[in-house]
């Protein structure tokens, strides 16, 4: 068989969020593991996101390191996206996200953004350390908010973070857990908790990526801010910056919370004057005995990322957009498999899963080639950020014509029956941070920390 010839990979820090959902050709990995291929398609007579963009919101970008850059480009793809203003402290990275977006304002101090009026929504990806103070002042000027996550470096900031997001009702506030809003993950959600897998027994993750994540800069005092990643004092680490989406999505499918960690890290290959490992590894335990096995390195990139759920009567794994299913020989028949579409792999026969697989008519002559949702989990994300924002806006007008819009138990309770597109939750990002930090303490300490139940309770 013919391979893919792999590109040549290199230690330059230029990272993004999209590397974390970007790995190497899933097709020639399942080529030799066999498996059942799990992908979304939506139904035929209407298109689960045919829907109308709706009004466009004006909205602005704080924080332009290379993840904020890929927001603001997004954006910019969005129908229903204004981006008015952009904001980062640092000249160099302002100029260069406004060479992308010629006719949006610039500005280094965000509270110019956050005094215009006009403004209905921010964007905040400045470095996790600094979101606490950037955040708080935005939901305090009354704007809609897209942290990114984790929601913060200690328990008390990400904590006063998600207190204050559920206090203000009117507004949306969503952490920047994207996947939670990508629909071949809510596609896939069933096959997890339906039974379809048994009883899940385990799960693993990982993430590979060679890069030092290090910047360089003619000032040293830039450089050091630059390199936030790679300092214990503003940094969670490599589990809290990129892990925290994975242990996300293993907490969200499995509908649990985690009751202790063990962690493990070193400096294997960047030996630099970091003291943030470059290659960790987590054992997460949850109720019921199943535990999650997790490690990540920025000194290999051989096998890029993905995720496997193990279950009693098969296994699936989760990679780009793509899931595959693997039954055990004893496992009980569902009833789709006789319509889905046989792959003959390595040893065995894997089948196709599509979503109607059970209609013949939809899967046409290659069910799983076409993808109906092709764009990036953070383009959904931003989707559903705008558009629940649009929509939160439209019922507090139509709240406030008839009732008193400052009785807050009241606007609460009726804002909770409009209908919202998917996305991460305050409570869910307070949950995955609390996740991250305690899972990079295991790390740092080479210890097991049990999680308290309190720390995931936001009153």
């Amino acid at each position: 068989m013919k391979m893919k010839k792999q590109k040549k990979t290199s230690g330059h820090p230029d990272f993004t969020r999209r590397d974390f959902l970007k790995g190497s050709s899933f097709a020639t990995l399942m080529t030799l593991l066999g498996g059942v291929q799990l992908v979304a398609q939506p139904n035929s007579e209407k298109p689960a996101e045919a829907k109308p963009p709706g009004p466009k919101v004006k909205c602005a970008v704080i924080g332009l390191g290379p993840w904020g850059r890929e927001i603001a480009g997004t954006l910019l793809r969005l129908p229903q996206a204004e981006l008015a203003a952009i904001c980062d402290t640092y000249p160099a990275s302002l100029k260069r996200a406004a060479n992308t977006a010629p006719n949006t304002k610039t500005t280094e101090d965000y509270k110019t953004i956050l005094d215009d009026k006009e403004i209905a929504a921010v964007v905040i990806a400045t470095p996790s350390h600094l979101h606490r103070e950037v955040t708080l002042a935005a939901l305090q000027a009354g704007k809609h908010v897209y942290c990114e996550a984790p929601l913060a470096t200690t328990l008390d900031d990400a904590r006063a973070i998600a207190q204050a997001a559920k206090a203000a009702v009117k507004q949306v506030f969503q952490p920047g857990l994207q996947m939670r809003s990508d629909p071949h993950l809510h596609f896939l959600l069933p096959f997890i908790r339906s039974g379809a897998m048994g009883k899940t027994v385990m799960a693993r993750a990982q993430w590979h990526k060679k890069q030092s994540w290090r910047f360089t800069s003619p000032n040293p005092d830039r450089e050091t801010a630059l390199n936030w990643r790679v300092n214990q004092a503003t940094s969670p680490g490599l589990i809290g910056e990129i892990g925290i989406h994975q242990l996300d999505q293993v907490a969200w499918f499995l509908n649990a919370q985690p009751v202790a960690v063990n962690g493990f890290g070193t400096i294997a290959h960047w030996k630099d004057d970091r003291d943030v490992a470059d290659t960790v590894q987590a054992v997460v335990s949850f109720p019921g005995g199943a535990r999650l096995t997790y490690d990540c390195t920025l000194a290999n990139s051989f096998d890029g990322q993905h995720e496997v759920y193990f279950g009693t009567d098969a296994a699936i794994l989760l990679r780009e957009n793509k899931a595959w299913m693997f039954k055990e020989a004893d496992s009980p028949l569902l009833g789709w498999e006789v319509y889905a579409r046989k792959d003959v792999f390595y040893k065995e026969t894997g089948i196709a899963l599509v979503a109607n697989a059970s209609k013949l008519t939809a899967q046409g002559e290659n069910p799983a080639e076409a993808d109906p949702f092709p764009q990036t989990p953070l383009y959904y994300a931003l989707e559903a950020f705008l558009g629940n924002c649009a929509e939160t806006a439209a019922a507090v007008e139509d709240y406030s014509a008839t009732f008193d819009p400052n009785d807050k138990a009241a606007l609460g309770k009726y804002l909770s029956t409009i209908t919202k597109r998917p996305a991460a939750t305050c409570k869910d990002g307070l949950e995955a941070t609390v996740m991250a930090l305690k899972a990079n303490e295991a790390i740092v300490k080479g210890e097991k920390v049990a999680f308290q139940k309190e720390w995931f309770e936001l009153a």
